[in-house]
């Protein structure tokens, strides 16, 4: 994510603050603009319904509105949910933080209320009630036991996976959500249908097969994650999500100009696909020096690699394909 700064002292600041600690201006942002604006104490901006609710700290244009990102959320727990309210907040953060990098991307992302299967959040508590994380026809579902940090790494450890967060859920999810806007032209549908399989495959079987087998003998060689050989449209979810963790990543250091190349005795990788006009060449030249750093700084503290994943010429294949189709996406589409 870009780095912020106070408008009234310059100080650092961050997309969720509601204030600057050094100076105490109010901040609020500006989803219009995709900006954290500064305001004096005596002064605030009309805020969101949502500012206590989901701790949104967003300007609207009269107050008691919903702001842009808030629109999205379809359903939510009762008030009276204490505990579904508390996990709501946090799949919140982590929905904002989503939906600006969709801005970022310019991907256009129209909501369900301005067309019918656009894209819509459904948090709900399984505490109350049976919930299945999931995307179906614009609407994303999420758990809300994702937002337990004990819970999420017990279900993580259960699954064998590597990496399990809210925002990885979402960004998961949402690439399901883009695939038929991606893939709208016959010849990005073939493209896609090339590198990830056919996504009308019976979805049932292959989730029994799955979780009855496990992924196939050096699924690594192929596929970004264990869950992305269970099905093409997991394929294109996981390596969607894996786009959008690198593009986030890569923005968050240049913000804070980080750059990493390597130990000087080492020969890292610079070419690591095939050049060409289309490729992610570039991205990923940056991209896997970052990663060795991260995960090198991680195991000084005695903790495990901040980026456990290893990516295959295949997996990047598939990634450039991703990124190629969200930049045509771009430029062809309007922002929702």
């Amino acid at each position: 994510m870009r780095a912020f700064s106070c408008d009234n002292c310059g100080r650092l600041v961050f997309f969720h603050n509601t204030s600057c600690l050094n100076c105490g201006h109010v901040l609020a942002f500006d989803w219009e603009e995709r900006e954290l604006r500064t305001y004096a104490p005596d002064a605030p901006p009309p805020r969101c319904a949502n500012r206590v609710p989901a701790a949104c700290n967003a300007q609207v244009a009269s107050e008691g509105e919903l702001c842009a990102a808030c629109l999205f959320t379809r359903t939510r727990p009762k008030d009276a949910d204490a505990a579904g309210m508390d996990a709501f907040r946090e799949a919140e953060s982590a929905k904002r933080h989503l939906l600006f990098e969709l801005g970022e991307l310019g991907l256009p992302h129209e909501s369900y209320r301005e067309r019918e299967g656009g894209l819509a959040f459904d948090l709900l508590s399984s505490d109350q009630e049976p919930v299945t994380t999931g995307h179906a026809d614009g609407v994303i579902t999420l758990d809300l036991a994702e937002s337990d940090d004990a819970r999420r790494e017990q279900r993580r450890m259960e699954l064998g996976e590597p990496y399990r967060t809210l925002l990885g859920h979402f960004r998961h999810e949402v690439g399901h959500f883009f695939f038929p806007v991606l893939t709208r032209q016959p010849e990005h549908l073939e493209q896609a249908r090339d590198l990830f399989g056919d996504e009308r495959a019976d979805y049932q079987e292959a989730l029994d097969r799955h979780y009855e087998s496990g992924p196939p003998e050096r699924w690594q060689a192929r596929f970004v994650s264990a869950y992305a050989t269970m099905h093409p449209s997991e394929d294109w979810a996981e390596t969607f999500a894996h786009f959008l963790h690198i593009h986030d990543t890569l923005q968050t250091a240049a913000a804070h100009r980080m750059r990493v190349d390597g130990p000087a005795d080492a020969r890292l990788p610079r070419d690591p696909v095939p050049a060409s006009p289309d490729d992610f060449e570039s991205v990923l030249a940056e991209w896997l020096p970052l990663t060795y750093a991260l995960n090198a700084i991680n195991r000084s503290m005695g903790r495990d690699d901040l980026y456990p994943f290893v990516l295959s010429a295949p997996a990047m294949k598939k990634l450039s394909l991703v990124a190629k189709l969200a930049r045509e996406a771009r430029a062809d589409e309007p922002l929702g």
